[in-house]
């Protein structure tokens, strides 16, 4: 976990718990509003296989069967691992992480992790994984600013001042991965942190462009993705407030944490220039590490808040994965106590039973390979409140509507483009049932403040 990560704060934080009512107003004379047009729904399955999470192994005391059960409860999709600590002796061995995805379906993102540079080992674990179905992607190193490497006799990153050493170990990592034919069909994600580099060897860049004046000859490949470590709290946004994981997640130069734009737009230790905020938009990204510790005003409440609203916020704007710091608390590393999903005891926090709840209302095991189109509209949407529109390969459509209000409520109002037979109403901080059922609907109104809910609409004549 870097540095500069969630802090500890003072002040008590006002607890706010979201409410919302629905109105069902029945149109037989005008069967079809003229809205602004259908908007095209993303497949559930991609959603739920976006969901990710940090975790511990049986090398730092976490036995497997625990993490299969609190895997399981959650409704994780991926798990960020590496080549750190395994070993063939164990008690982490590649069969652990083979174990796990046969327990759970997670694949693994397989990185070097920190400080690491056996290339070798990583793809010779990494096809392992591959060839059983586990793997996702190949990482770079984790935050070489806080852990540097020592690559072919050369220092990089770390209290070092090049990072020459760490650029070219990606490029050869990037090498290895696209040269073995196994692997080579697999995305490479990037270092974390390259916004620290403190002598432009290019690693804001997933390639070198033509003209870049990087230290590196220009057309080096380094990875396939961008890999930030967003978190939600930082230095320059410390505290509680409106639309916080929303801008967190924001990858423009306005997102006030170490986020996209600090990292492959202007970085943010020595303003080496990347990518202009054109291609930042559509630039391909991933989010390995973010989250949040309970202290101070951050209760067990509004950390379960920031985690659920986070997953969507981060789909929502364009991070294909995200990986939330930390499954379970560690316990054998000060200062790292409160980020877990589960208590130290094995027992969940109620960001864990939310996220159990959220996964299982949405439950698709498949991914619908060619998702459909409804037509809708929210009133009134103020900034605070957003919305994702997913579909099941049961052609059921998820609507969900959440909201990033710390205190008060927004209300808003939903109308369909047509009479629905009927629709079904969610509410994840409540339960896995739904709160309320609407029959000949084409329009409601929603009051919502801090969470999401689901709106579930059969499609046309089922």
């Amino acid at each position: 976990m870097k540095l500069c990560g969630p802090i500890a704060f003072s002040r008590v934080l006002c607890h706010v718990v979201g409410a919302f009512a629905t109105l069902a107003l029945m149109l037989p004379i005008w069967p079809h509003h003229s809205l602004a047009g259908p908007k095209a729904a993303v497949a559930t399955g991609d959603f739920l296989n976006s969901i990710g999470v940090v975790s511990t192994f049986p090398d730092r005391g976490q036995p497997l069967a625990r993490t299969i059960e609190m895997v399981r409860f959650c409704g994780f999709r991926w798990v960020r691992a590496g080549i750190e600590g395994v070993s063939e002796t164990g008690p982490t061995t590649i069969q652990t992480f083979l174990d796990l995805h046969r327990e759970t379906g997670v694949r693994l993102s397989w990185g070097l992790i920190s400080g690491g540079t056996d290339v070798k080992m990583l793809v010779q674990t990494g096809k392992v994984l591959a060839e059983a179905g586990a793997l996702l992607a190949l990482e770079g190193n984790n935050e070489p600013n806080n852990w540097g490497v020592t690559y072919q006799g050369e220092e990089g990153g770390g209290h070092a001042s090049s990072w020459m050493a760490v650029a070219k170990l990606q490029r050869d990592l990037y090498q290895a991965v696209k040269s073995d034919p196994t692997l080579a069909k697999y995305p490479v994600w990037s270092i974390s942190e390259p916004g620290a580099q403190r002598d432009n060897v290019g690693l804001q860049f997933l390639a070198i462009p033509p003209g870049a004046q990087t230290l590196m000859p220009d057309g080096t490949k380094y990875a396939d993705y961008a890999n930030v470590h967003n978190y939600i709290y930082h230095p320059h946004s410390p505290y509680p407030m409106d639309n916080k994981v929303w801008n967190a997640a924001d990858p423009t130069a306005a997102s006030k944490v170490d986020g996209l734009f600090g990292n492959f737009g202007i970085t943010w230790a020595k303003s080496f220039a990347g990518y202009t905020q054109e291609e930042l938009s559509s630039l391909p990204r991933v989010t390995t590490e973010t989250g949040t510790n309970i202290a101070g005003p951050v209760t067990e409440e509004l950390q379960a808040l920031n985690l659920m609203n986070l997953y969507l916020a981060q789909f929502k704007r364009g991070y294909s994965h995200t990986s939330v710091y930390l499954l379970r608390d560690r316990t054998d590393e000060a200062g790292n106590q409160t980020f877990g999903f589960f208590r130290p005891d094995y027992s969940p926090r109620k960001a864990a039973i939310y996220l159990h709840n959220l996964t299982t209302i949405l439950a698709d095991k498949e991914t619908l390979a060619n998702p459909g189109e409804i037509d809708f509209q929210i009133e009134g949407q103020p900034e605070t409140v957003h919305d994702l529109l997913l579909q099941r390969t049961d052609s059921t459509f998820q609507l969900i509507v959440w909201g990033e209000r710390l205190n008060g409520q927004d209300q808003v109002k939903v109308t369909l483009g047509d009479i629905h037979p009927s629709i079904v109403i969610y509410d994840p901080t409540i339960g896995v049932e739904p709160v309320q059922a609407l029959t000949n609907v084409d329009s409601f109104e929603l009051t919502l403040s801090d969470h999401p809910v689901i709106i579930a609409i059969p499609p046309r004549g089922q």
